[in-house]
């Protein structure tokens, strides 16, 4: 008898039920995310966040299909990212700034498809762009905007054709959440 074993995810999308436009109705993810054999599923918020149970053991295959499947189904291209439960723990966990007195709506977990680009963040005189600041670290960037980042310099920076990879942002008020959830 083989026994399967399965992983806790989270699913990330960029840039849904904002502004009016890439709508992308909660119940539907969670059905979508059904369809793509996720199991447990529950969101968090209406902009795209998700936890689900998979046996798939690759975060890369389950965001592709995902992306797949809102096409399929919404006719709409969207980034995904998933990471498994254990990747954001370690998110969490490398957090390089103290936390202590930091308002959470206004720090930034910058979640990427790829390394984060250390040499062109690094080329970046961040005093330029005090008080914000940012710190770079493996598959993401981590970012404090105390001011928001509404009018921010330094945020307009954290886009995909800048950086070089696809990125997704998410305030450390949702990552710790997630990480709540997913850990449930």
């Amino acid at each position: 008898m083989t026994t399967r074993t399965t992983s806790r995810y989270v699913a990330l999308l960029r840039g849904i039920n904002v502004g009016g436009k890439n709508k992308v109705p909660m119940q539907t993810l969670r059905e979508l995310l059904a369809r793509i054999g996720g199991t447990d599923a529950r969101t968090h918020l209406q902009s795209g966040n998700a936890v689900f149970t998979h046996e798939e053991r690759d975060p890369g295959v389950l965001a592709a299909e995902l992306e797949q499947a809102i096409a399929d189904e919404l006719g709409l291209t969207i980034t995904c990212m998933v990471r498994t439960g254990a990747d954001l723990r370690r998110v969490v966990e490398a957090n390089p700034y103290p936390m202590d007195g930091v308002n959470g709506s206004r720090f930034l977990v910058v979640f990427l498809s790829g390394p984060a680009p250390r040499d062109k963040l690094a080329g970046i005189d961040q005093s330029a762009y005090a008080p914000d600041t940012l710190q770079p670290g493996e598959r993401e960037i981590y970012a404090h905007f105390p001011d928001s980042i509404r009018d921010s310099k330094l945020g307009v920076k954290l886009n995909d054709r800048w950086l070089g990879v696809r990125a997704t942002a998410r305030n450390w008020n949702t990552v710790t959440k997630l990480l709540e959830l997913v850990e449930q």
